[in-house]
């Protein structure tokens, strides 16, 4: 039996992680459990999966889930340090890391300095630290398996094929709910709009982000780092319907693509299971001809210039992939609290990225220097257009 650990579970990633652990109660058991405010949800969890430790934001909080639990009480902490006493659990061999954007960053890297493998669905954390998580990977012989649909896909493709057989891979993207939008269009579109995701149901701040793409771009970072891969290696095509996951082109001219229903499910139990699959035969399956015609577009980096920002922050390297993700959480936070038009959020990332000295990432403590700096111009940038 595997016991596992999971960063973010009151979050859609970590929801679906534990429905399902439900339903494989002989292969899985829950050792413990971060969240952040959710008190209601996680409560239900302990109470069902019964986990050693938690950890919720605050204090005040901590006290509020003791109450509820009652008279299970399972040790609660709060905060970073409880973060990362999760992330550590002794009897944990797998962690699930899905807390949403920077907070991911110290407990996953506590996790793999720990010994833990890791179950990565916290993009942001690559594309914050890559080097820095991939050499930690390394230094420690853990394994590193990629969540998000389009990484898990290309892991996948590539299992067991010789790193030089590999030209280049294809993530591929929904496009969003604004991709047949014209661009005069764009100054209107509100946070009902934007969270109005065609294909995939995920948190706020993850839907905000497929509709600018900047989705794509982070994982276009991502997937530098998760497969040692050059700029020129990674291509991104939208593919409305969701079912070719992403793609993988070999040196002979042969493209190799992992296909599925759009569902978490399958990417969540390939990570717990691995290298084992688990069926889940409670999923519809595949139907070819009942999904229709499958189509490919290049993408329009011209009403979805977050794509470009990706690239070029890859390219550019060093703290810069911290700063455009710094400064992409408070945008978007700021245009889910109405205070930000949708057109601004891509607008001014590309401001602060020019206005960033950026420099090599030898630490922690550059990027997270970066982290803050890119924050703090974000702001500003919101109280200016409010």
């Amino acid at each position: 039996m595997k016991s596992i650990a999971i960063l973010g579970s009151t979050g859609s990633v970590g929801v679906t992680t534990l429905d399902v652990v439900s339903r494989f109660p002989e292969r899985f058991r829950v050792a413990a459990l971060a969240a952040g405010r959710n008190v209601e949800l996680l409560a239900q969890q302990i109470q069902r999966f019964q986990p050693e430790l938690v950890s919720v934001a605050s204090a005040a909080l901590a006290q509020n889930l003791a109450a509820r639990v009652r008279p299970l009480a399972p040790t609660i902490l709060h905060g970073v340090e409880g973060t990362i006493a999760v992330a550590t659990h002794p009897a944990a061999k797998l962690v699930m890391s899905a807390l949403v954007g920077a907070m991911g960053l110290s407990p996953t890297l506590a996790a793999i300095r720990a010994g833990k493998d890791i179950a990565f669905a916290n993009k942001e954390v690559l594309v914050i630290a890559g080097e820095l998580v991939t050499r930690a990977v390394r230094d420690h012989g853990v394994q590193l398996l990629p969540v998000d649909s389009e990484h898990n896909a290309i892991f996948q493709c590539l299992e067991g094929k010789p790193r030089a057989a590999l030209k280049r891979i294809i993530l591929t993207a929904s496009g969003g709910p604004f991709r047949q939008w014209p661009a005069d269009r764009f100054r209107s579109i509100t946070i009902k709009d934007a969270l109005n995701h065609p294909t995939w149901r995920m948190g706020n701040k993850i839907t905000i982000d497929s509709a600018t793409l900047m989705n794509k771009g982070l994982e276009v970072i991502e997937a530098r780092w998760l497969f040692d891969l050059k700029p020129a290696e990674i291509s991104v095509v939208i593919h409305p319907q969701s079912v070719v996951h992403s793609m993988a082109e070999m040196i002979d001219g042969s493209v190799i693509a992992q296909m599925a229903v759009p569902d978490m499910a399958i990417p969540v139990a390939f990570a717990l299971a691995w290298p084992e699959r688990l069926p889940l035969a409670y999923l519809p399956p595949l139907s070819l001809v009942g999904c229709g015609p499958l189509t490919f577009e290049e993408p329009d980096t011209g009403r979805f210039p977050c794509l470009r920002l990706g690239f070029a922050a890859l390219e550019a390297g060093g703290t810069m992939p911290a700063c455009l993700n710094a400064a992409n959480e408070e945008l978007v936070a700021g245009f889910l609290a109405g205070r930000l038009a949708f057109t601004e959020i891509p607008r001014q990332i590309e401001a602060i990225m020019n206005r960033h000295a950026h420099g090599p990432a030898r630490t922690l403590e550059d990027l997270l220097e970066t982290d803050g700096w890119a924050r703090r111009a974000a702001r500003e940038g919101i109280a200016a257009a409010a």
